[in-house]
């Protein structure tokens, strides 16, 4: 194998299994290749191995001896990961295997998201499931399908399908630790109607694309101040059209409601002989933003050509009540918790911005660890939407996870962390959705706690995993079954 072969690493047995799991397609949405992959693991251990309606995949493991009549654990990831490529790397995430590979300090993917969320816990639990000798209580490895989408999985669980009354959740993202608490989310659709009007004669056609952008984790990476590039092209497109006689033929920007959008293209149309102003404009604009967002956004990139006349238009009314909503549309951290001015509580995504010549479909993602605070932004997108002349829905909500910091779990982890590293762990809650949140709702008695290695800029393709991070959550992860 080559120096760079992520199976070269330690912890062996988990570092194979995350290798493995790169081969298999999973990208959110696509689940029956990795679902019959992990029965067929669970099944060729000879452990007891179970599917329910939705997809979840529960594995049970008896006790190590002298464990059986200890309380039951279970260790909690999901299987689906973000499909995010760059622009210049051709991928199939439907078939294509991941291209993991050793880069000095992390291990990371060739152009493409490396599925580390939330593979490395898929990976750790399976290592725990494969060995012989460690020492733990009886076991449940819960695997949850579609979380990145909309915690399908999570949601659709059955209440008597677990047995455990302690659930660890492996899907936090910073060594060294612990999290007690998460935000609730709503999933906002947007949708304008509309049918295409005729090209004004003696136009032409405009490509505007901006690409480069970091993107990420619409909660985790939501306080970094990355640029939107929903945001940045709307707000050109705002001059664009009201001084230079512009008009939107289509747009289409970002792809995941949990990600940060890192590319916009749009097609805009203008008279000929404004043409070189507009190109003007489009340069000027890349200097703005390039000034605007030195030092966070260092590949960005802002450019237009000339092409091929576009069928239709976008009608002019609809044009502009759509550039005005998206330009007033909050997008970014909203409010900050009051005890912890850190730590951001409410916040709105404003993932997806979509035309297909027939609708646009406009989609944000509000995240809030209040209920009330998620309500009342949502309130003020539905607001600003509705006087656009758009159809606003909300879907997908799920409740955040009230912390416990008399929990036994919470206590036991934080002993055994600083018995192994010589520390003590940071107790924390996340601004991003974890399944506990929605777990929680029908086993209200379950004690949970999540953690996890060391990521960067999940649900980008910079994704990476620290690989001595890695080996500190395996040995926490060992040490706490132990504990238990």
């Amino acid at each position: 194998m080559e120096s760079n072969d992520i199976r070269n690493l330690q912890p062996s047995g988990l570092w194979q299994h995350f290798y493995s799991i790169t081969q298999v397609p999973r990208p959110s949405g696509q689940k029956k290749e990795i679902c019959e992959f992990m029965m067929n693991f669970g099944k060729s251990l000879g452990l007891e191995t179970l599917q329910d309606e939705i997809g979840n995949v529960l594995i049970r493991k008896p006790a190590s001896p002298g464990y059986e009549n200890h309380e039951g654990v279970i260790l909690q990831a999901h299987l689906d990961m973000v499909p995010q490529n760059n622009n210049d790397t051709p991928f199939d995430f439907s078939k294509d295997p991941i291209q993991a590979y050793v880069d000095g300090e992390w291990v990371t993917a060739k152009g493409t998201t490396l599925g580390a969320d939330n593979g490395i816990g898929v990976a750790a639990t399976m290592a725990v499931l494969a060995d012989k000798n460690m020492v733990h209580p009886p076991l449940e490895a819960f695997f949850t399908v579609d979380e990145e989408t909309g915690m399908y999985g999570a949601f659709g669980l059955e209440a008597n399908f677990l047995k455990g009354k302690i659930l660890i959740n492996t899907d936090s993202e910073d060594e060294g630790e612990l999290y007690v608490g998460c935000a609730g989310g709503v999933d906002g659709n947007i949708t304008f109607r509309y049918f295409e009007t005729e090209v004004p004669e003696g136009d032409v056609a405009v490509k505007v694309t901006l690409t480069g952008l970091n993107g990420g984790h619409s909660g985790l990476n939501i306080n970094l101040q990355r640029a939107n590039a929903n945001k940045l092209m709307f707000r050109f497109l705002k001059e664009a059209v009201r001084d230079y006689e512009a008009r939107l033929a289509s747009i289409n920007g970002g792809n995941m409601r949990n990600a940060i959008p890192r590319e916009a293209v749009a097609i805009v149309t203008v008279p000929a002989d404004g043409l070189q102003d507009l190109l003007d404009l489009v340069d000027d604009y890349e200097t703005l933003f390039v000034k605007e967002y030195a030092g966070v956004e260092e590949k960005l990139s802002f450019t237009a050509e000339e092409t091929e006349l576009p069928k239709g238009l976008i009608p002019e009314e609809m044009q502009d009540d759509l550039i005005n909503a998206i330009t007033a549309c909050p997008s970014g951290p909203f409010r900050y918790i009051q005890d912890m001015p850190d730590v951001i509580e409410t916040s709105n995504n404003l993932s997806i911005v979509k035309s297909d010549g027939e609708k646009i479909i406009v989609s944000c993602l509000t995240r809030s660890s209040v209920e009330s605070r998620k309500e009342e932004l949502a309130s003020m997108i539905e607001s600003v939407f509705t006087l656009a002349g758009a159809k606003v829905e909300f879907t997908g909500s799920y409740p955040g996870w009230q912390p416990n910091l008399k929990s036994r779990i919470l206590n036991t982890m934080a002993a055994v962390y600083e018995k192994e590293f010589g520390k003590r762990p940071k107790v924390m809650t996340v601004h991003a959705g974890l399944e506990c949140g929605i777990l929680g709702r029908n086993y209200p008695e379950m004690d949970m706690i999540s953690f996890g290695p060391t990521l960067r800029y999940p649900h980008s393709p910079d994704e990476k995993v620290d690989i001595a991070s890695v080996q500190k959550f395996w040995d926490f992860l060992v040490a706490t079954l132990a504990a238990l």
